[in-house]
């Protein structure tokens, strides 16, 4: 299930489990993605509304960074290192900017599923082509709220439940006009097994 929405403002809107939507967030308004329930991963991208080839970049923001782990009150940078968004509040303070999308693919690849959902990549997919984003321009999301650990010896990464608890939430401020794509995502180890719903809120001022 996907679909793109004029969201109104001050409103709380709810992203379906295994779904996900694409809008616009205007410069200096506030975007709060709320986990309801706890335990539920949300795929988040972003692009500059007037110029889509200009994209959120996970290189970019933790090679300015010099760390993997962002919260309050760290900047994501795009791909030509201008800041899109910067977090002002973060209730969790663990998030992923690692890993991709999950996809048809990896449910084939690492699940061995038959018949495969098209997870967070086909979903995003969906929901941005009306805004005329290609597949092919859909980079590393930021994952709000996935709990992905790094050996620091090995560098293997292991996919733990999310810490998050019902109600925890993370608002960024966009510093741009973006489009933005949103989840609720579809990987079951990432969700601690079980999918969940996303809500998300966009405002004129910080609450």
């Amino acid at each position: 299930m996907v679909s793109n929405i004029t969201t109104p403002l001050s409103e709380t809107i709810e992203i379906p489990v295994r779904s996900g939507l694409g809008f616009k967030l205007e410069k200096g308004q506030f975007l709060t993605v709320i986990d309801p329930k706890g335990g539920q991963v949300s795929d988040l991208l972003a692009y500059n509304a007037q110029d889509p080839k200009e994209v959120i970049s996970s290189g970019r923001t933790l090679d300015y960074a010099s760390r993997i782990f962002l919260t309050t009150p760290d900047p994501l940078y795009s791909n030509r290192s201008n800041v899109m968004l910067r977090i002002v509040e973060d209730t969790c303070g663990r998030h992923d900017f690692l890993l991709t999308p999950c996809s048809k693919d990896t449910f084939r690849i690492i699940y061995g599923d038959k018949e495969p959902h098209q997870g967070c990549f086909g979903n995003l997919a969906e929901a941005l082509q009306p805004f005329g984003i290609d597949a092919d321009c859909i980079p590393v999301a930021f994952n709000c709220f996935m709990n992905v650990r790094v050996d620091g010896e090995t560098g293997e990464l292991k996919v733990d439940p999310p810490t998050s608890k019902a109600g925890d939430r993370i608002v960024f401020r966009a510093e741009m006009d973006l489009i933005m794509g949103l989840t609720a995502c579809s990987a079951l180890q990432s969700n601690g097994g079980s999918f969940k719903p996303i809500h998300f809120r966009i405002d004129d001022h910080k609450r």
